[in-house]
């Protein structure tokens, strides 16, 4: 998973996401058909690979590195709602855009915009975006 965005959770699991439409439809598509993934509610995300076996904690610390990435807190600056599901409850149809999917199940997870700024400080994004 060479041209994805990585990025590794407390627990020490690396986790790839998606830099853009191509991009997340390569990572779905390599996913494996037990792994969790996750997107934003809105579109404009990455889809974030969690994996097989991921626990509660690694979903949520994973949900908010995809909501920090989206365009929903890039735009406004608050909570962001993702879904969370896993890659066997995913299809592509042949006309369906480029970084599309629909899925089948999902749950649907609401991230704090305070644990997307603790996230962006523990990146050392905070004076960055601070200074505007």
């Amino acid at each position: 998973m060479v041209n994805f965005r990585k990025f590794v959770l407390e627990s020490g699991r690396e986790i790839f996401g998606g830099r853009d439409s191509a991009n997340n439809d390569e990572l779905v598509f390599a996913a494996k058909p037990n792994d969790v993934l996750i997107h934003s509610v809105l579109p404009g995300s990455p889809f974030i690979n969690v994996g097989s076996e991921a626990s509660k904690v690694d979903v949520k610390e994973a949900a908010i590195f995809c909501a920090k990435f989206s365009q929903a807190w890039r735009d406004s600056k608050r909570d962001v709602a993702v879904n969370v599901f896993r890659r066997c409850d995913m299809v592509k149809d042949k006309r369906m855009k480029e970084g599309s999917w629909r899925v089948g199940k999902e749950e649907r997870v609401k991230v704090k915009k305070a644990d997307i700024l603790r996230l962006e400080e523990r990146l050392g994004e905070g004076d960055k975006l601070a200074r505007g």
